[in-house]
């Protein structure tokens, strides 16, 4: 008896996909800034898969910044221009703030 087993097909999973609203995008944000050990690559990449939720070329028109420059800058491979993180949190509709350390 030959028996064909049905195929699992799998795709990586894209947080950007999932991210719709800007109090998921906040919350999103606020989390991996908890969880990135004061490593800035790590959220610049998270502000990066929210720029995608977004989407790249609106940002870029918003931001006055190049698309190509903003992947790059917001790839997680390297550290962005404050300023560059600042325009484009402000052209995402978020804002910074801060919080006591709760140790």
């Amino acid at each position: 008896m030959n028996k064909t087993k049905a195929k699992t097909k799998t795709r990586s999973y894209d947080v950007a996909e999932h991210l719709r609203t800007s109090e998921e995008m906040a919350l999103y944000l606020d989390a991996c800034i908890a969880e990135s050990e004061g490593d800035p690559a790590f959220i610049a990449k998270a502000i990066g898969d929210i720029a995608r939720a977004k989407g790249m070329t609106e940002l870029a028109r918003e931001t006055g910044l190049g698309r190509e420059s903003l992947y790059k800058a917001l790839s997680g491979e390297r550290n962005p221009e404050f300023g560059t993180v600042l325009k484009v949190l402000h052209a995402l509709g978020l804002q910074l703030s801060a919080r006591p350390l709760i140790t």
